[in-house]
Formats: C-alpha cells, structure tokens, sequence
C-alpha cells in the first residue's frame, strides 16, 4: 500500500461536509447469511454516491465476538468473515473513491474484546508483558470492587478475574475491557493498527467513545448526582457525578498524539465521539479547536437528547457557537445508538413533510454533518417485539428503554419480496419493520415527491451555497415556533426559516432583514399582505439583500 498526498483545499475536505453513516449489518446482504456485509456496501455506493454526500463512515466490521455486534473488537486489523474479507474492503475503497466519496472508519481505542489475545495474555496473570495493557486494581479488603463505579450498560464497572484475583475496568458490557493508554505499548500497538487501515486509503477515523479512554488514576469513588424531586432514573450510571472514571484531563495530550499519527497521512481526518455528560460542546471545543493541535470534528449525543424547538435550538447553538469557537462540530440527528430522529421528535406517526424540514434543518447548520443511513427515505425507528430484542443495553432495562434495535433493523431496497431487497434469507438478523416497505428505496425512486428524490435536490442545492456550507451561524430571534438562522460568508449571507409545528404560521412584517427568496430546494411559501407565510413544517430560505 502507498500513502496518499493531499494538498490544498482537500486536506480539509471534512470542512462543511456531509458524510453518510452505513451501519454494515444493516445495510446490504450479498450472501444470504441474513447479515449486511462490505459488498453490499460497495454494490449500494451509486446510491451513496448518487445522495449527493462527501464521505461514508462505516461502523465496525473487525472481527469480533459480537457482543456489542461489533464495538467489542478481537482483531483491530482483520475483517470478520461475516463482512467479507480485506479484498472486500479493499475493493470497497477503491470503488468508493472512483466515485469521489472519501472513506472513513471506526477505532475503538477506549475497550477490546474480552477474546482479543491482548486480553486473553493480561488476564493470565500479574507478570506478563501484556500484564498492565488492561486496567486492573485489587479488590476492597471486603472483596467488594475497588470503587463505586458504574458501567453504563447496567451493573458495577469491575469484573473479577479469579486467576489474577483482581478486578478489571469495563465502561460498557463485562465483555469489553478498558485498555490502559497510559502504557506507552499499548498506544504504540493501536497506533499501528491505525497505520495499517491509512495505508490501504482511508481516508479517516471515527473515534469512538473518547471521553472514556482516561480516568482518575486514584480511582476515587464518584461524587452522587442529586436528582430533584428524588425520582431515580432507570439506570445507576446515572446516579453519580462522573468526574473520576471519565473526563480525565489526560486525554488531551494522546488527542494531540492522534493527531501527530493522521498528519503522517496528509487529508486524513478525525470525528470524535463526545457523551452528553455536561461540558460538551465546551469539550467539542477543547478537542477540535484548530490551534489545539487534536481532532478535526467532534459530535456530541447532547442535542439528541434535547426537545425540538425554537428555544432548544437557539440555546443549543449558543451553546456551540460560544464554547466551540475555531472548532468544528460535527451535528447528527440520528445514528445507530439512538432513537431515530423521525420519530424521537415527530412521534409514532410523524406528519408528512416534518421528515425534510428535520433534514433541511439539519444541513443548514454550521459545520460538518452525519446523515444515517435510512434518513433520505424518511425512516422512522422501527418497532421490536421484546422476543426479538438482542441488544444488551435494551434487554437490560426493557421496557422502560428499549435499546437501540430499533435504529439498526435493515434498510428497505425493495417494497416486495421477504427480505425487503436487504437479504435473500429467510430471517435478517433482526426483523424488517412492515412500515419501512412502504418507504423502501424502489418505491421512492419512481416517485419525484419521495423523501429520497427530496434529499438528492436538497444535497445539490446545499453544496453549491458556500454560506451553507462553511459560513458563520447567528439565530434570529423570533417566537416559537418559527426558528431562523442566518449562514454568512463574507459578504454572502442566506437566511433559513423554519416552521417547527403542524400549523400554518405567518411571520410580523419586518422581524427578517431584507431578503431575496432562494428557489429549488424543494420548500413552498408566500406573502400576504408583507408577511412571510410558511405551512405546516415549512422552511423558507432567502439571500440578504444589502
């Protein structure tokens, strides 16, 4: 393999793009074995490509035991044969950038797999030369773990390990152990991992669950999180103020050596993971700011966790704009660990039309953008019976949390046939939801109304805006539930307009500046009598008159 060189304006590439999340077990199934694998995505890149995006991120496909189907790595620089081979990826990347479309993957730097030979070799015993690749720490004198922290799936995050008589640290499932950064071996080890994906072309990472990767040495206990009204939430991860098992200070420093990494491999681009523990956009900051010398983009599942308005909105882009400065934010609405936005925010039977607002909303926001696979055909989060549940997370605490299953069901290629054109199996690795069929990709491509064709104009119109694209935001001040946002470059400026509610709503005369109204992206509006009128979920979009 050779090294790339990029120059120019394409060493940042990531600036104001728009990058299509492919969760692969998900996505296409060429072999029948009812899982989506690299061929499926490479035989679906015309669609991709065809959306009118920048670049694809596709999750993990290492091999794996799959216990956290895929986050739960054994092998960083293999493909599980239930994804298809290194040729498979090989041929992926190559046919991806024929036809423009960077690349870019998951590391998962934080955790292994329990059955990484890494791990099997520490968890041996306490003299090995891979001993202290994994955080171990000796019980309490009661035999109880070292501290009262808690994993985020549920449960205390130790596990014992009788053959060492010690415990060790896993954030997420007892099957994912923390792996030491503080051990220079080991950063070298994943250091070279990641070399090995750069030189066969990718063209970035997505780092995964980065605010995790360092915690107090000390291992002191956490602080407990008050809650108001003593109402208890759902999970025990949130009855404490984590400020020693994550969001260690440490982190900053090995960011800047991942950054020292991708600058051997000019246009190379990072996306950190940001948890929505308080402080995130100030650490979207400290992360991407591009003095700091760390990542590129950062995105955060704070503001899918926030309520649809305009006073959500506006707050939340202060928020950004004031913390974030000279970095970049990354936004998202959807992706594989979260409730679909379409129906987080739109409810069990969204209205017609909230899905391209959400959409149009979403790519007129400053930075970078993830679209998730199924948001071009308006997918809602798809409905699974509690038999057919198999992410850890959700069985955990079901029914009160139902796990992310729901965002990682299929994608509709067909509306006929049993497999919906994902899989000619007879059972897909987790069911097609009957409702995607009427929104599968056949079926809209026939139609020049879809959500699909919508997305292919809209993604056109955005990229020949450069203020959409890479122009300062400022919110407009006006009543819920209109929300408006000015993008400016220079002495371009576009003004959006969005009607955040399933009734018709007419603007005061004079609140917008002077404004040139902007054609072909797909919105109606009118004027009566001097006032702007938008419809139900309507979005108006205008250039600044001087």
């Amino acid at each position: 393999m050779t090294q790339k060189t990029t120059s120019g304006a394409d060493a940042r590439w990531w600036r104001g793009a728009v990058t299509y999340q492919v969760y692969p077990r998900s996505f296409l199934d060429t072999n029948a074995d009812g899982i989506g694998d690299l061929p499926g995505i490479t035989r679906a890149l015309d669609h991709i490509a065809g959306l009118g995006v920048d670049a694809v991120w596709i999750a993990p496909f290492f091999p794996s035991p799959m216990k956290d189907f895929g986050y739960d790595i054994s092998d960083y620089c293999g493909v599980d044969p239930i994804f298809g081979t290194l040729a498979d990826f090989d041929a992926l990347v190559a046919e991806a950038h024929a036809r423009g479309l960077k690349v870019m993957i998951d590391q998962v730097w934080s955790h292994a797999s329990d059955q990484h030979p890494w791990f099997a070799e520490s968890r041996r015993d306490r003299e090995g030369p891979k001993a202290d690749w994994f955080v171990w720490a000796d019980p309490r004198p009661d035999g109880t773990p070292p501290n009262n922290w808690q994993a985020v799936f549920g449960g205390s995050a130790w596990q014992w390990e009788p053959r060492r008589r010690q415990y060790y640290l896993h954030h997420f499932l007892p099957s994912q152990p923390q792996l030491n950064l503080r051990r220079e071996e080991v950063v070298q080890a994943l250091f070279a991992t990641g070399r090995f994906w750069l030189d066969r072309g990718v063209d970035g990472f997505r780092l995964d669950a980065i605010d995790f990767m360092f915690h107090d040495p000390a291992l002191r206990d956490n602080p407990v999180r008050p809650h108001p009204g003593g109402a208890l939430p759902a999970r025990p991860f949130g009855m404490q103020r984590h400020l020693h098992d994550m969001l260690h200070p440490d982190l900053l420093p090995f960011l800047s050596r991942i950054r020292a990494l991708m600058d051997e491999y000019p246009g190379a681009a990072t996306l950190g993971e940001i948890s929505s523990e308080g402080g995130a956009f100030a650490r979207c900051a400290a992360y991407t700011d591009v003095g700091s010398g760390r990542l590129d983009m950062a995105y955060t599942l704070d503001l899918m966790k926030r309520e649809l308005s305009a006073e959500s909105l506006a707050r939340t882009l202060g928020e950004a704009e004031a913390a974030v400065g000279r970095g970049c934010i990354c936004w998202a609405f959807s992706n594989h660990d979260v409730v679909r936005a379409v129906t987080r925010w739109g409810g069990e039977q969204p209205a017609p039309g909230f899905a391209r607002l959400l959409l149009a909303l979403l790519l007129t926001l400053p930075g970078s953008i993830c679209l998730y696979q199924g948001e071009e055909l308006a997918l809602g989060e798809a409905r699974i019976a509690p038999e057919d549940m198999i992410d850890p997370y959700g069985i955990a605490f079901y029914p009160l949390f139902k796990g992310r299953d729901g965002a990682r069901t299929p994608m509709p290629w067909t509306a006929e046939g049993a497999g919906a054109g994902f899989t000619a199996a007879a059972r897909p690795w987790l069911p097609i939801e009957p409702g995607h069929r009427d929104l599968a990709v056949d079926r809209q491509e026939a139609d020049e109304a879809s959500a699909l064709n919508f997305t292919r104009r809209f993604l056109r119109w955005r990229k020949a805006l450069r203020p959409l694209r890479e122009g300062r935001s400022r919110v407009i001040p006006l009543s819920e539930p209109v929300f408006a946002l000015e993008r400016r470059l220079g002495e371009e400026a576009v003004v959006a307009v969005f009607n955040l509610t399933d009734r018709s709503v007419a603007l005061p005369a004079g609140s917008l500046p002077r404004l040139r109204p902007l054609e072909g992206h797909g919105f109606e509006h009118r004027y009566e009598d001097g006032r702007l009128v938008l419809p139900a979920w309507g979005t108006f979009f205008g250039e600044v008159l001087a």
